[in-house]
């Protein structure tokens, strides 16, 4: 069987690729940006907030027996919409699947979406189911928990980051969780690509047990072999905050798990009846504690947990020392660092050289600062660094020899510029 799965870059979607590939399906992978492929697997670039109609879908559909549509975004952004994706992209890829002879349709949606939508992306995502039980089409909506499993992000990653707390704060108004294990829910769909297998059916994918986060946090903590944490209680006015701080930073086009849409969505919770599900499938959901237990914690996973948090960390402090720095050097450092070049044998160009610093930090923090241009500005920055360890070593080798270490503190600095650009990506 042919199969195009759409946000095949994503959690579930590449997981899904991953299985049908193994299963002898023949892929063709849809995402925004095109990556390498898994196998045989076509790679296809189709951003479904862009593709306004279905014949944009034509010739990616040619051939093909079955869609799995796996898109889907957070939150509203500079660069992601939820509306256009999971709902007007979503009805244009269906409507092109009626009309290209593409009857089987296995959607992704959330669960709890058809009893409350208390977000844009619930909202979006019942809209999207709507569009699909319009059409004559052999369709099947899934309506996942929270998806956990090997691989990590969004909220499989989130939950690792604050195991590696030593305080965990408690979020106020979170809801009960019935946590899914990733490996079900991909089975789910090779089964449903059967041939005999049902259709004109919605299913909610949820784990046999009801956690709170707090608690789900904990199992990974044990998980991890990390003891108990110590749990700080947000009050809603401290938390409400770090909710805004993500939306902000999600403008940069970062994708922080901790935004309105994530709280609104918590307090929600996530539960929902599995019976159909099983039934349906044959499947018998996997507890957390299992899945846990049957996957041993490695060195690597712990590394990852240690490092979440210090991630938005690094690319909060590098644009912050950049772009201070360059205004440092516009305004109060100004005259001392003319001083430090107008002795040397460029001192006629001390003015403009401090100029042109300035500017190139400040361009540089700007880089760094954005989503899309931070692995330009990471790579800047270790060029100019190298750049003013040579030229302070030529002009201003007595630098070296400084009791606070002009020079050499451009040796840590370059270090972590490193370490960014090694834990920049997200997936």
């Amino acid at each position: 069987m042919k199969v195009l799965v759409t946000g095949s870059n994503g959690l579930i979607g590449t997981a899904v690729c991953a299985r049908l590939i193994t299963s002898g399906h023949k892929l063709v992978r849809v995402s925004r940006r095109t990556q390498a492929g898994l196998g045989e697997a076509e790679a296809i670039a189709i951003d479904m907030a862009k593709a306004l109609a279905p014949e944009e879908w034509s010739e990616a559909l040619q051939g093909v027996d079955a869609v799995v549509n796996c898109a889907g975004v957070l939150q509203d952004s500079a660069s992601e919409h939820t509306t256009d994706v999971h709902a007007s992209g979503a009805e244009v890829l269906f409507i092109a699947c009626r009309q290209t002879g593409v009857r089987r349709v296995i959607h992704f949606s959330a669960i709890g979406v058809d009893r409350e939508q208390p977000s844009a992306f619930s909202a979006s995502k019942r809209a999207g189911e709507e569009a699909l039980m319009q059409l004559d089409l052999d369709w099947v909506v899934l309506r996942p928990s929270v998806v956990l499993g090997r691989p990590v992000f969004g909220a499989s990653a989130l939950f690792r980051g604050l195991a590696a707390l030593p305080v965990l704060p408690s979020m106020p108004d979170t809801g009960l969780l019935q946590v899914v294990q990733l490996e079900d829910v991909v089975e789910t769909v090779a089964l449903l690509l059967g041939a005999d297998a049902p259709s004109r059916a919605c299913l909610d994918l949820a784990g046999p047990d009801a956690f709170t986060m707090e608690e789900v946090v904990a199992q990974y903590r044990r998980w991890l072999g990390w003891e108990k944490a110590r749990v700080l209680a947000l009050p809603r006015w401290a938390a409400r905050p770090l909710y805004r701080v993500g939306d902000a930073v999600s403008v940069l086009g970062w994708r922080p798990p901790m935004r309105t849409n994530a709280a609104l969505e918590i307090s929600r919770g996530a539960t929902g009846d599995p019976r159909q599900w099983k039934v349906t499938t044959g499947i018998e959901p996997q507890s957390l504690p299992a899945a846990l237990a049957a996957n041993p914690a490695t060195v690597q996973d712990r590394w990852f947990a240690r490092l979440f948090f210090l991630k938005p960390a690094v690319f909060t402090i590098l644009p912050f020392f950049w772009i201070v720095t360059g205004i440092i050097s516009l305004t109060t450092g100004w005259q001392s660092g003319v001083q430090l070049i107008i002795n040397t044998a460029v001192g006629a160009l001390a003015a403009p050289l401090v100029v042109a610093g300035a500017l190139a930090d400040l361009a540089i923090g700007v880089l760094i600062a954005l989503r899309r241009t931070a692995r330009l500005g990471l790579w800047a920055a270790t060029s100019i660094c190298l750049f003013y360890a040579l030229a302070g070593t030529l002009l201003r080798p007595d630098l070296w020899n400084e009791p606070l270490g002009p020079l050499m503190k451009i040796l840590p600095i370059f270090l972590l510029h490193l370490v960014a650009l090694a834990i920049l990506e997200e997936r």
